[in-house]
Protein backbone atom coordinates (compact mmCIF):
# COMPACT_ATOMS: atom_id res chain seq x y z
CA UNK A 1 0.00 0.00 0.00
CA UNK A 2 1.39 3.69 -1.12
CA UNK A 3 0.83 6.59 0.73
CA UNK A 4 0.14 9.60 -1.83
CA UNK A 5 2.12 12.51 -1.23
CA UNK A 6 0.94 15.36 0.10
CA UNK A 7 -0.08 18.28 -2.37
CA UNK A 8 2.59 20.77 -2.75
CA UNK A 9 1.55 24.40 -2.15
CA UNK A 10 2.30 26.54 -5.04
CA UNK A 11 5.36 28.97 -4.53
CA UNK A 12 4.08 32.54 -4.17
CA UNK A 13 4.84 34.93 -6.59
CA UNK A 14 7.44 37.40 -6.45
CA UNK A 15 5.92 40.78 -5.24
CA UNK A 16 5.64 43.06 -7.81
CA UNK A 17 9.16 46.07 -7.97
CA UNK A 18 8.20 49.10 -6.07
CA UNK A 19 7.28 52.08 -8.01
CA UNK A 20 9.29 55.32 -7.20
CA UNK A 21 7.17 57.73 -4.96
CA UNK A 22 5.89 60.45 -7.10
CA UNK A 23 8.72 63.04 -4.91
CA UNK A 24 11.89 60.85 -6.77
CA UNK A 25 10.07 60.82 -9.99
CA UNK A 26 9.91 64.73 -9.35
CA UNK A 27 13.15 64.96 -8.29
CA UNK A 28 14.62 62.93 -11.52
CA UNK A 29 12.63 64.63 -13.81
CA UNK A 30 13.88 68.29 -12.18
CA UNK A 31 17.59 67.07 -12.35
CA UNK A 32 17.13 65.80 -15.95
CA UNK A 33 16.13 69.44 -17.04
CA UNK A 34 18.89 70.86 -14.97
CA UNK A 35 21.71 68.80 -16.68
CA UNK A 36 20.06 69.70 -19.95
CA UNK A 37 19.93 73.76 -19.15
CA UNK A 38 23.42 73.68 -17.87
CA UNK A 39 24.44 71.81 -20.63
CA UNK A 40 27.50 73.65 -22.85
CA UNK A 41 24.84 73.05 -25.98
CA UNK A 42 22.02 74.73 -24.55
CA UNK A 43 23.89 78.06 -23.15
CA UNK A 44 25.36 78.40 -26.99
CA UNK A 45 21.83 77.76 -28.33
CA UNK A 46 20.52 80.33 -25.82
CA UNK A 47 23.37 82.84 -26.33
CA UNK A 48 22.39 82.72 -29.95
CA UNK A 49 18.72 83.48 -29.01
CA UNK A 50 19.82 86.43 -27.23
CA UNK A 51 21.69 87.74 -30.11
CA UNK A 52 18.33 86.79 -32.14
CA UNK A 53 16.09 88.82 -29.34
CA UNK A 54 18.32 91.98 -29.96
CA UNK A 55 17.54 92.29 -33.50
CA UNK A 56 14.08 94.02 -33.05
CA UNK A 57 15.29 96.56 -31.14
CA UNK A 58 18.18 97.41 -33.48
CA UNK A 59 15.42 97.38 -36.60
CA UNK A 60 12.62 98.88 -34.74
CA UNK A 61 12.09 102.28 -32.90
CA UNK A 62 13.03 101.68 -28.96
CA UNK A 63 10.54 103.91 -26.41
CA UNK A 64 13.58 104.24 -24.28
CA UNK A 65 15.49 105.37 -26.56
CA UNK A 66 12.40 107.55 -28.60
CA UNK A 67 9.04 108.09 -27.76
CA UNK A 68 8.72 110.22 -30.84
CA UNK A 69 9.99 107.50 -33.23
CA UNK A 70 7.23 105.18 -32.16
CA UNK A 71 4.66 107.97 -32.37
CA UNK A 72 5.73 108.38 -35.89
CA UNK A 73 5.86 104.33 -36.45
CA UNK A 74 2.48 103.95 -34.91
CA UNK A 75 1.36 107.15 -37.65
CA UNK A 76 2.26 105.29 -40.62
CA UNK A 77 1.22 101.59 -39.49
CA UNK A 78 -1.82 102.14 -37.70
CA UNK A 79 -2.41 98.44 -38.48
CA UNK A 80 1.07 96.81 -37.74
CA UNK A 81 2.21 98.87 -34.87
CA UNK A 82 -0.40 97.83 -31.93
CA UNK A 83 0.02 93.86 -32.80
CA UNK A 84 4.10 94.45 -32.10
CA UNK A 85 3.71 96.81 -29.28
CA UNK A 86 1.55 93.48 -28.04
CA UNK A 87 4.49 91.11 -28.20
CA UNK A 88 6.97 94.41 -26.86
CA UNK A 89 8.45 94.86 -29.93
CA UNK A 90 8.89 98.50 -29.04
CA UNK A 91 10.34 97.72 -25.38
CA UNK A 92 12.56 94.60 -26.82
CA UNK A 93 15.31 94.97 -23.84
CA UNK A 94 12.93 95.17 -21.49
CA UNK A 95 10.47 92.76 -22.56
CA UNK A 96 9.56 89.48 -20.29
CA UNK A 97 10.71 87.34 -22.94
CA UNK A 98 14.08 88.96 -23.77
CA UNK A 99 14.44 88.55 -19.72
CA UNK A 100 13.95 85.15 -19.40
CA UNK A 101 16.19 84.61 -22.45
CA UNK A 102 18.58 86.63 -20.60
CA UNK A 103 18.52 84.97 -16.88
CA UNK A 104 18.39 81.34 -18.42
CA UNK A 105 21.89 81.97 -20.47
CA UNK A 106 22.72 83.21 -16.91
CA UNK A 107 21.63 80.34 -14.71
CA UNK A 108 22.99 77.99 -18.20
CA UNK A 109 26.29 79.40 -17.94
CA UNK A 110 26.49 79.63 -14.12
CA UNK A 111 25.53 75.97 -13.76
CA UNK A 112 28.00 75.15 -16.22
CA UNK A 113 31.27 77.05 -15.29
CA UNK A 114 31.25 76.09 -11.54
CA UNK A 115 31.47 72.42 -12.10
CA UNK A 116 33.73 72.82 -14.52
CA UNK A 117 36.04 75.20 -12.72
CA UNK A 118 35.84 72.94 -9.39
CA UNK A 119 37.05 69.70 -11.85
CA UNK A 120 40.02 71.75 -13.33
CA UNK A 121 41.10 72.32 -9.35
CA UNK A 122 41.34 69.34 -8.80
CA UNK A 123 43.07 68.62 -12.17
CA UNK A 124 45.59 71.30 -11.10
CA UNK A 125 46.68 69.06 -8.00
CA UNK A 126 46.47 66.00 -9.44
CA UNK A 127 49.78 64.43 -11.34
CA UNK A 128 49.86 63.31 -14.59
CA UNK A 129 48.14 59.75 -15.20
CA UNK A 130 50.67 56.92 -15.70
CA UNK A 131 51.93 55.76 -19.22
CA UNK A 132 49.49 53.80 -21.09
CA UNK A 133 51.46 49.66 -21.67
CA UNK A 134 52.09 50.54 -25.40
CA UNK A 135 53.23 53.35 -26.37
CA UNK A 136 53.00 52.48 -29.98
CA UNK A 137 49.26 53.08 -30.11
CA UNK A 138 49.67 56.69 -29.27
CA UNK A 139 49.54 59.14 -32.53
CA UNK A 140 53.28 59.98 -32.25
CA UNK A 141 55.13 57.44 -31.15
CA UNK A 142 59.03 56.89 -31.60
CA UNK A 143 62.02 54.21 -30.18
CA UNK A 144 65.13 56.04 -28.84
CA UNK A 145 68.09 53.36 -28.87
CA UNK A 146 70.74 54.68 -26.18
CA UNK A 147 73.74 53.61 -24.37
CA UNK A 148 72.94 55.13 -21.40
CA UNK A 149 71.60 53.00 -18.82
CA UNK A 150 67.35 53.68 -18.09
CA UNK A 151 67.80 55.66 -15.27
CA UNK A 152 69.94 58.66 -16.60
CA UNK A 153 67.68 58.39 -20.14
CA UNK A 154 64.79 59.07 -18.06
CA UNK A 155 67.34 61.96 -16.82
CA UNK A 156 67.71 63.12 -20.11
CA UNK A 157 64.01 63.08 -21.12
CA UNK A 158 63.02 64.96 -17.65
CA UNK A 159 65.48 67.67 -18.31
CA UNK A 160 64.41 68.35 -21.79
CA UNK A 161 60.41 68.15 -20.89
CA UNK A 162 61.06 71.11 -18.20
CA UNK A 163 62.97 73.24 -20.34
CA UNK A 164 59.56 72.74 -22.40
CA UNK A 165 57.42 73.82 -18.99
CA UNK A 166 56.22 70.20 -18.58
CA UNK A 167 54.79 68.95 -15.01
CA UNK A 168 57.33 65.94 -14.57
CA UNK A 169 56.13 62.83 -12.35
CA UNK A 170 58.71 59.55 -12.69
CA UNK A 171 57.20 56.03 -11.73
CA UNK A 172 58.89 52.55 -11.48
CA UNK A 173 55.93 49.88 -12.43
CA UNK A 174 56.86 46.21 -13.05
CA UNK A 175 60.69 46.55 -12.45
CA UNK A 176 60.19 49.19 -15.56
CA UNK A 177 61.15 53.30 -15.03
CA UNK A 178 58.73 55.28 -16.99
CA UNK A 179 57.98 59.13 -17.11
CA UNK A 180 54.35 60.88 -17.61
CA UNK A 181 54.43 64.85 -18.38
CA UNK A 182 52.04 67.52 -19.61
CA UNK A 183 51.29 71.15 -20.04
CA UNK A 184 48.85 73.32 -21.60
CA UNK A 185 46.34 73.44 -18.57
CA UNK A 186 46.13 76.84 -19.23
CA UNK A 187 43.83 76.38 -22.00
CA UNK A 188 41.22 74.92 -19.97
CA UNK A 189 41.79 77.83 -17.44
CA UNK A 190 41.71 79.97 -20.31
CA UNK A 191 38.06 78.12 -21.38
CA UNK A 192 36.73 78.79 -18.07
CA UNK A 193 38.26 82.46 -18.15
CA UNK A 194 36.39 82.74 -21.22
CA UNK A 195 32.93 81.67 -19.80
CA UNK A 196 33.29 83.30 -16.03
CA UNK A 197 33.98 86.42 -17.82
CA UNK A 198 30.96 86.01 -20.50
CA UNK A 199 28.85 85.61 -16.85
CA UNK A 200 30.53 88.95 -15.16
CA UNK A 201 29.72 90.12 -18.77
CA UNK A 202 26.19 89.84 -18.49
CA UNK A 203 26.36 91.08 -14.52
CA UNK A 204 27.75 94.33 -15.62
CA UNK A 205 25.55 95.09 -18.31
CA UNK A 206 22.69 94.08 -16.02
CA UNK A 207 23.79 96.28 -13.27
CA UNK A 208 24.50 99.32 -15.65
CA UNK A 209 20.87 98.89 -16.77
CA UNK A 210 19.50 98.36 -13.06
CA UNK A 211 21.36 101.42 -11.46
CA UNK A 212 21.67 103.44 -14.89
CA UNK A 213 20.16 106.43 -16.67
CA UNK A 214 20.40 109.00 -19.41
CA UNK A 215 18.46 112.27 -20.67
CA UNK A 216 18.34 114.06 -24.22
CA UNK A 217 17.90 118.04 -24.29
CA UNK A 218 18.00 120.45 -26.66
CA UNK A 219 20.25 123.22 -25.58
CA UNK A 220 20.56 126.62 -27.30
CA UNK A 221 23.32 129.00 -27.14
CA UNK A 222 23.00 130.70 -23.62
CA UNK A 223 21.22 127.81 -22.21
CA UNK A 224 21.78 125.97 -19.57
CA UNK A 225 20.08 122.90 -18.07
CA UNK A 226 20.51 120.44 -14.60
CA UNK A 227 20.63 116.99 -14.18
CA UNK A 228 17.18 116.41 -13.43
CA UNK A 229 14.24 114.16 -15.01
CA UNK A 230 12.02 117.09 -14.86
CA UNK A 231 14.31 118.67 -17.83
CA UNK A 232 14.81 116.31 -20.47
CA UNK A 233 12.94 116.19 -23.35
CA UNK A 234 13.16 112.54 -22.90
CA UNK A 235 15.19 110.62 -20.33
CA UNK A 236 15.06 106.62 -19.50
CA UNK A 237 16.30 105.38 -16.22
CA UNK A 238 16.90 101.97 -14.33
CA UNK A 239 14.54 100.36 -12.09
CA UNK A 240 16.95 100.78 -8.58
CA UNK A 241 17.18 104.75 -9.91
CA UNK A 242 15.74 107.31 -8.42
CA UNK A 243 15.04 110.83 -8.56
CA UNK A 244 17.61 111.92 -5.93
CA UNK A 245 20.22 109.73 -7.27
CA UNK A 246 21.31 112.01 -10.16
CA UNK A 247 24.53 113.46 -10.16
CA UNK A 248 24.11 117.60 -9.08
CA UNK A 249 25.57 118.73 -11.91
CA UNK A 250 23.97 122.28 -14.18
CA UNK A 251 25.89 122.55 -17.46
CA UNK A 252 25.52 125.51 -19.64
CA UNK A 253 25.89 125.88 -23.70
CA UNK A 254 28.55 128.63 -24.58
CA UNK A 255 28.97 128.54 -28.29
CA UNK A 256 28.32 125.42 -30.83
CA UNK A 257 30.71 125.21 -33.89
CA UNK A 258 30.06 123.00 -36.93
CA UNK A 259 32.84 122.40 -39.74
CA UNK A 260 32.43 121.08 -43.06
CA UNK A 261 34.25 119.61 -45.36
CA UNK A 262 33.95 120.76 -49.25
CA UNK A 263 31.87 118.22 -50.34
CA UNK A 264 29.53 119.64 -47.45
CA UNK A 265 29.35 116.27 -45.03
CA UNK A 266 30.17 117.47 -41.60
CA UNK A 267 33.53 117.02 -40.36
CA UNK A 268 32.91 117.94 -36.47
CA UNK A 269 31.29 119.07 -34.37
CA UNK A 270 32.34 121.27 -31.04
CA UNK A 271 30.71 122.75 -27.94
CA UNK A 272 31.73 125.47 -25.63
CA UNK A 273 30.58 124.55 -22.25
CA UNK A 274 30.31 125.25 -18.55
CA UNK A 275 29.33 122.81 -15.68
CA UNK A 276 29.55 122.17 -12.07
CA UNK A 277 27.17 122.28 -8.70
CA UNK A 278 24.46 124.25 -9.40
CA UNK A 279 23.94 127.42 -7.68
CA UNK A 280 28.19 127.85 -8.35
CA UNK A 281 30.07 129.54 -11.60
CA UNK A 282 30.78 126.61 -14.05
CA UNK A 283 33.91 125.41 -14.97
CA UNK A 284 34.75 125.90 -18.74
CA UNK A 285 35.00 122.71 -20.88
CA UNK A 286 35.18 121.78 -24.88
CA UNK A 287 33.29 118.54 -25.77
CA UNK A 288 32.85 116.65 -29.30
CA UNK A 289 31.12 114.29 -30.63
CA UNK A 290 33.55 111.39 -29.32
CA UNK A 291 35.08 113.64 -26.76
CA UNK A 292 32.88 114.14 -23.94
CA UNK A 293 32.07 115.35 -20.83
CA UNK A 294 33.30 113.31 -18.05
CA UNK A 295 32.40 114.39 -14.67
CA UNK A 296 31.43 112.36 -11.62
CA UNK A 297 31.34 109.08 -13.31
CA UNK A 298 28.76 110.99 -15.73
CA UNK A 299 28.83 111.60 -19.26
CA UNK A 300 27.97 114.73 -21.65
CA UNK A 301 28.13 113.68 -25.31
CA UNK A 302 26.96 115.93 -28.46
CA UNK A 303 24.74 113.82 -30.31
CA UNK A 304 23.44 116.71 -32.92
CA UNK A 305 22.93 120.03 -33.56
CA UNK A 306 20.11 122.77 -35.27
CA UNK A 307 19.30 125.86 -35.56
CA UNK A 308 16.88 127.91 -33.53
CA UNK A 309 15.15 130.90 -35.71
CA UNK A 310 14.59 134.60 -33.89
CA UNK A 311 11.50 136.82 -34.28
CA UNK A 312 10.35 139.79 -32.75
CA UNK A 313 6.11 139.71 -32.46
CA UNK A 314 5.01 143.64 -32.54
CA UNK A 315 0.96 143.62 -31.62
CA UNK A 316 -0.92 146.38 -32.75
CA UNK A 317 -1.07 147.98 -29.38
CA UNK A 318 2.51 148.47 -29.69
CA UNK A 319 3.85 145.84 -27.01
CA UNK A 320 6.74 144.03 -28.32
CA UNK A 321 8.09 140.34 -27.62
CA UNK A 322 11.70 140.38 -28.68
CA UNK A 323 13.69 137.62 -30.08
CA UNK A 324 11.46 134.58 -28.98
CA UNK A 325 12.77 131.65 -30.55
CA UNK A 326 12.08 127.55 -30.65
CA UNK A 327 14.56 125.26 -31.75
CA UNK A 328 13.23 124.11 -35.54
CA UNK A 329 14.76 120.06 -35.95
CA UNK A 330 16.39 119.46 -39.20
CA UNK A 331 14.66 116.85 -41.21
CA UNK A 332 17.83 116.69 -44.10
CA UNK A 333 21.36 116.15 -42.04
CA UNK A 334 22.46 116.97 -45.69
CA UNK A 335 21.50 120.48 -45.84
CA UNK A 336 20.85 120.85 -42.79
CA UNK A 337 17.01 121.82 -43.65
CA UNK A 338 14.57 122.07 -40.77
CA UNK A 339 11.17 122.28 -39.44
CA UNK A 340 9.57 123.72 -36.10
CA UNK A 341 7.10 125.49 -34.39
CA UNK A 342 6.87 128.80 -32.20
CA UNK A 343 3.99 129.14 -29.82
CA UNK A 344 2.84 132.13 -27.81
CA UNK A 345 0.07 131.97 -25.55
CA UNK A 346 0.70 135.00 -23.31
CA UNK A 347 -0.65 137.44 -26.78
CA UNK A 348 -3.94 139.16 -24.86
CA UNK A 349 -6.00 137.90 -22.45
CA UNK A 350 -8.47 135.50 -23.79
CA UNK A 351 -7.62 131.96 -24.78
CA UNK A 352 -8.62 132.38 -28.22
CA UNK A 353 -5.92 135.40 -28.57
CA UNK A 354 -2.89 133.18 -29.09
CA UNK A 355 -0.15 132.96 -31.94
CA UNK A 356 1.76 130.36 -33.49
CA UNK A 357 4.38 130.63 -36.14
CA UNK A 358 4.84 127.11 -38.03
CA UNK A 359 7.67 127.27 -40.37
CA UNK A 360 10.36 125.72 -42.42
CA UNK A 361 14.20 126.91 -41.61
CA UNK A 362 17.21 127.30 -44.19
CA UNK A 363 20.20 127.87 -43.62
CA UNK A 364 21.29 128.54 -47.17
CA UNK A 365 18.08 129.81 -48.64
CA UNK A 366 16.70 129.40 -52.56
CA UNK A 367 13.42 130.16 -53.17
CA UNK A 368 12.02 128.48 -56.21
CA UNK A 369 8.93 129.14 -57.76
CA UNK A 370 7.93 130.53 -54.37
CA UNK A 371 8.82 127.58 -52.41
CA UNK A 372 11.92 127.69 -49.64
CA UNK A 373 14.23 124.90 -49.74
CA UNK A 374 17.92 124.52 -48.39
CA UNK A 375 21.39 123.95 -50.59
CA UNK A 376 23.89 124.29 -48.18
CA UNK A 377 23.61 123.28 -44.69
CA UNK A 378 26.27 126.12 -43.34
CA UNK A 379 24.34 129.61 -42.68
CA UNK A 380 25.65 131.39 -45.83
CA UNK A 381 22.26 132.72 -46.09
CA UNK A 382 19.66 131.86 -43.54
CA UNK A 383 15.89 132.21 -44.61
CA UNK A 384 12.74 131.00 -43.17
CA UNK A 385 9.21 129.82 -44.39
CA UNK A 386 6.66 130.36 -41.87
CA UNK A 387 2.40 130.22 -41.91
CA UNK A 388 0.61 131.71 -39.17
CA UNK A 389 -2.17 130.74 -36.56
CA UNK A 390 -4.39 132.41 -34.39
CA UNK A 391 -6.67 131.00 -31.99
CA UNK A 392 -6.61 128.33 -29.31
CA UNK A 393 -3.37 126.38 -28.91
CA UNK A 394 -4.39 123.83 -26.57
CA UNK A 395 -1.44 124.19 -23.91
CA UNK A 396 -3.72 123.79 -21.25
CA UNK A 397 -6.22 121.16 -22.85
CA UNK A 398 -4.17 118.85 -20.30
CA UNK A 399 -3.12 116.73 -23.23
CA UNK A 400 0.40 116.38 -23.96
CA UNK A 401 1.46 117.16 -27.10
CA UNK A 402 5.08 118.30 -28.56
CA UNK A 403 6.96 121.69 -28.16
CA UNK A 404 8.44 121.04 -31.80
CA UNK A 405 5.34 120.84 -33.48
CA UNK A 406 1.28 122.08 -33.90
CA UNK A 407 -1.54 120.34 -32.31
CA UNK A 408 -3.46 119.79 -35.73
CA UNK A 409 -6.39 118.49 -33.78
CA UNK A 410 -7.16 122.03 -32.37
CA UNK A 411 -6.67 123.14 -36.75
CA UNK A 412 -9.18 120.32 -37.25
CA UNK A 413 -11.82 121.51 -34.85
CA UNK A 414 -11.55 125.14 -36.12
CA UNK A 415 -10.17 126.22 -33.15
CA UNK A 416 -6.96 127.60 -34.71
CA UNK A 417 -6.90 129.37 -37.53
CA UNK A 418 -4.71 130.31 -40.43
CA UNK A 419 -3.97 133.97 -40.80
CA UNK A 420 -0.93 134.45 -43.10
CA UNK A 421 2.12 133.10 -44.13
CA UNK A 422 5.68 134.23 -46.13
CA UNK A 423 9.23 133.87 -46.94
CA UNK A 424 11.57 135.98 -44.91
CA UNK A 425 14.88 136.68 -45.08
CA UNK A 426 16.93 137.95 -41.75
CA UNK A 427 15.58 141.77 -41.00
CA UNK A 428 12.08 141.59 -43.34
CA UNK A 429 9.15 141.16 -41.66
CA UNK A 430 5.34 140.22 -42.50
CA UNK A 431 1.98 141.78 -41.42
CA UNK A 432 -1.29 139.71 -39.83
CA UNK A 433 -4.51 140.90 -40.82
CA UNK A 434 -5.18 141.90 -37.14
CA UNK A 435 -2.03 144.31 -37.65
CA UNK A 436 0.76 142.36 -36.03
CA UNK A 437 4.09 142.22 -37.00
CA UNK A 438 6.33 139.26 -37.48
CA UNK A 439 9.98 139.63 -38.19
CA UNK A 440 12.72 137.05 -38.81
CA UNK A 441 15.44 138.78 -36.84
CA UNK A 442 18.33 135.68 -36.90
CA UNK A 443 18.99 132.29 -35.45
CA UNK A 444 20.90 130.85 -32.61
CA UNK A 445 22.53 127.61 -33.14
CA UNK A 446 21.23 124.94 -30.80
CA UNK A 447 23.52 121.69 -29.52
CA UNK A 448 21.34 118.12 -29.01
CA UNK A 449 23.09 116.82 -25.46
CA UNK A 450 22.91 113.48 -24.13
CA UNK A 451 23.56 112.49 -20.38
CA UNK A 452 24.80 109.30 -19.58
CA UNK A 453 25.40 107.75 -15.68
CA UNK A 454 26.37 104.13 -16.27
CA UNK A 455 27.89 102.58 -12.88
CA UNK A 456 28.44 99.23 -15.29
CA UNK A 457 30.90 100.56 -17.86
CA UNK A 458 34.03 100.19 -16.36
CA UNK A 459 33.38 96.47 -15.26
CA UNK A 460 31.97 95.49 -18.77
CA UNK A 461 35.01 97.00 -20.13
CA UNK A 462 36.99 94.70 -18.07
CA UNK A 463 34.90 91.56 -18.48
CA UNK A 464 35.50 92.18 -22.22
CA UNK A 465 38.88 92.34 -22.03
CA UNK A 466 39.11 88.77 -19.96
CA UNK A 467 36.59 87.17 -22.45
CA UNK A 468 39.33 88.24 -24.79
CA UNK A 469 42.26 87.16 -22.98
CA UNK A 470 40.49 83.49 -22.40
CA UNK A 471 39.27 82.97 -26.07
CA UNK A 472 42.94 84.20 -26.78
CA UNK A 473 44.37 81.07 -24.50
CA UNK A 474 41.25 78.62 -25.64
CA UNK A 475 42.19 78.89 -29.18
CA UNK A 476 46.17 79.35 -29.09
CA UNK A 477 47.48 77.06 -25.82
CA UNK A 478 48.08 72.94 -26.33
CA UNK A 479 46.90 70.33 -23.95
CA UNK A 480 49.90 67.96 -24.29
CA UNK A 481 50.64 64.85 -22.33
CA UNK A 482 53.93 62.95 -22.32
CA UNK A 483 55.14 59.82 -21.37
CA UNK A 484 58.66 57.89 -21.77
CA UNK A 485 59.14 54.30 -20.63
CA UNK A 486 62.94 53.05 -20.42
CA UNK A 487 63.38 49.18 -21.05
CA UNK A 488 66.76 47.21 -21.02
CA UNK A 489 67.95 46.33 -24.66
CA UNK A 490 70.28 42.78 -24.12
CA UNK A 491 71.46 42.43 -27.57
CA UNK A 492 73.59 45.80 -26.60
CA UNK A 493 73.43 46.20 -23.19
CA UNK A 494 71.95 49.41 -23.62
CA UNK A 495 68.35 51.00 -23.29
CA UNK A 496 65.30 51.56 -25.50
CA UNK A 497 63.89 54.82 -24.95
CA UNK A 498 59.88 54.67 -25.64
CA UNK A 499 58.74 58.24 -26.33
CA UNK A 500 54.84 58.71 -26.85
CA UNK A 501 52.91 62.18 -27.04
CA UNK A 502 49.26 62.52 -26.98
CA UNK A 503 48.12 66.45 -27.50
CA UNK A 504 44.85 68.11 -28.11
CA UNK A 505 44.37 71.76 -29.47
CA UNK A 506 46.25 72.08 -32.35
CA UNK A 507 46.81 70.32 -35.74
CA UNK A 508 50.48 70.32 -36.19
CA UNK A 509 51.51 67.55 -33.57
CA UNK A 510 53.65 65.41 -36.18
CA UNK A 511 56.10 68.65 -36.67
CA UNK A 512 55.91 69.64 -32.42
CA UNK A 513 57.07 65.60 -31.96
CA UNK A 514 59.94 65.30 -34.37
CA UNK A 515 61.15 68.48 -33.07
CA UNK A 516 61.13 66.72 -29.53
CA UNK A 517 62.47 63.33 -30.90
CA UNK A 518 64.96 65.16 -32.55
CA UNK A 519 66.10 67.30 -29.71
CA UNK A 520 65.78 64.14 -27.40
CA UNK A 521 68.18 62.28 -29.62
CA UNK A 522 70.79 64.97 -29.31
CA UNK A 523 70.57 65.33 -25.59
CA UNK A 524 71.38 61.53 -25.38
CA UNK A 525 74.25 61.71 -27.82
CA UNK A 526 75.39 64.43 -25.86
CA UNK A 527 75.16 62.95 -22.72
CA UNK A 528 76.87 59.20 -23.89
CA UNK A 529 80.06 61.33 -25.19
CA UNK A 530 80.10 63.21 -21.96
CA UNK A 531 80.75 60.06 -19.76
CA UNK A 532 82.24 57.92 -22.73
CA UNK A 533 86.10 58.98 -21.81
CA UNK A 534 85.10 58.04 -18.02
CA UNK A 535 83.40 54.43 -17.72
CA UNK A 536 84.96 53.43 -21.65
CA UNK A 537 81.15 53.21 -22.76
CA UNK A 538 80.31 51.84 -26.31
CA UNK A 539 79.63 54.80 -29.05
CA UNK A 540 76.02 55.42 -29.91
CA UNK A 541 74.69 52.78 -31.92
CA UNK A 542 72.51 53.72 -35.34
CA UNK A 543 69.54 53.98 -35.35
CA UNK A 544 66.87 51.19 -35.13
CA UNK A 545 65.20 50.46 -38.19
CA UNK A 546 62.11 50.83 -36.07
CA UNK A 547 62.34 54.49 -34.80
CA UNK A 548 59.79 56.48 -36.51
Amino acid sequence: MSLAAPPREAAAPPPPPARPSAVRRLGGFLLRQWRRLTAMRTAIVLLFLLALAAVPGSLLPQRSLSQANVSQYFADHPTLAPVLDRLYLFDVFSSPWFAAVYLLLFVSLIGCVLPRALEHARALRTPPPPAPRRLSRLPDAAELPTPLPAPEALDVVEEELRVRRHRVVRRERGGVEELSAEKGLLKEAGNLVFHLALVALLLALAGGKLWGYEGSILVTEGGRFCNSFQQYDTHSSGALVEGSDLTPVCVGLEDFRAEYEEDLTAASFTADITYGPPGQEGRPATIGVNDPLRVDGDRVYVTGHGFAPRFTVTLPDGSTFDDVSAPFLPTEQSTMASEGALKLPDLGAGAEDQLALQGFFAPTGMVRDGILTSINPQPLAPQVAIVAYQGYLGLDSGLPQSVYSLDTSQIERGRLTEVGSANLAVGESTTLPDGTTVTFTGYAEFAALQFSHDPGQVWVLAAAIAVLAGLLGMLLLRRERVFARATAAPADGGTVLGVGVLTRGSGDGAPRFAALTDDLRAALAARAAARAPSDGAAPEPEASPRDR
